[in-house]
């Protein structure tokens, strides 16, 4: 039986086992997907020494930029990324080969595309800087979209923290895209410390958890007039994009 998998530190969130379970029954294939919590990113070569039947596993908080340091190959879009969200492996003459890739951006662009119009003002603030952000970042950069990234300290000249954002800012950018865990289960009561007040119907707000299906984050949004949309149609195409590398012949 081929395996697969998840590693991260926290994944009691995550519906990729239930994804891809249901997956492999309905396609009736002879495979399995687990989750592997790991307590470090130094944890990855004892998983895959334990597992030898592995042969792809998905990447997420917080390792999509430390796992790096155990590849052998990355693909030249996660090299520009600089972040991966999925591991190829593969057995050659006795000797166990990972390829890095990242689908996230796949799948951020379709949430972008099915909902932004042109109509609307095209400038983004992306709450979080980690391996998810990246990916948000990439995209944008290839739409030719102006960002600012917010996060809890200034690690850039142009970066933001969540108390520089004033009337000003959140009037300027009107698509904020949260990158962050904040908001995602079980934390469901907290939010990305905005100032939602301020919120208007010109406004998108695009979430990339999935777990809960409406953050408080998209609550509040959604309660000010604006549009809202989940992670799920991220997740979702990011999983299918990963399934089709790990079946991929070499």
């Amino acid at each position: 039986m081929e395996l697969y998998g998840l590693i991260g530190a926290k994944l009691t969130h995550s519906y990729s086992k239930k994804y891809f379970t249901a997956k492999f029954a309905a396609e009736g294939l002879n495979a399995a997907y687990e989750l592997f919590p790991l307590e470090k990113i130094d944890d990855l070569p004892g998983l895959l020494k334990d597992h030898p039947q592995l042969k792809g596993l998905n990447v997420t908080i917080p390792y999509k930029q430390s796992v790096f340091r155990f590849l052998d190959k990355v693909s030249s879009t996660a090299m520009m990324i600089g972040a991966v969200n999925t591991i190829r492996i593969d057995n050659k003459s006795g000797k166990t080969i990972l390829t890095g890739y990242n689908t996230d951006a796949e799948g951020f662009q379709l949430t972008l595309d099915n909902m932004i119009n042109g109509s609307r003002d095209r400038r983004v603030l992306i709450l979080g800087n980690g391996g998810s952000a990246k990916a948000v970042k990439y995209v944008l950069r290839k739409k030719g979209i102006v960002y600012r990234s917010v996060s809890r300290k200034c690690l850039k000249a142009d970066q933001l923290t969540y108390s520089m954002i004033t009337p000003s800012i959140m009037d300027k950018y009107k698509i904020i895209i949260n990158t962050t865990p904040v908001g995602m289960y079980p934390g469901i009561a907290n939010a990305p410390d905005i100032p939602y007040e301020l919120i208007t119907p010109q406004h998108l707000l695009i979430d990339l958890i999935y777990n809960p299906e409406e953050t408080l984050f998209l609550q509040r949004g959604r309660e000010m007039g604006a549009a809202t949309a989940n992670g799920m149609t991220m997740f979702i195409q990011q999983a299918e994009a990963a399934w089709k590398i790990w079946k991929q012949k070499t």
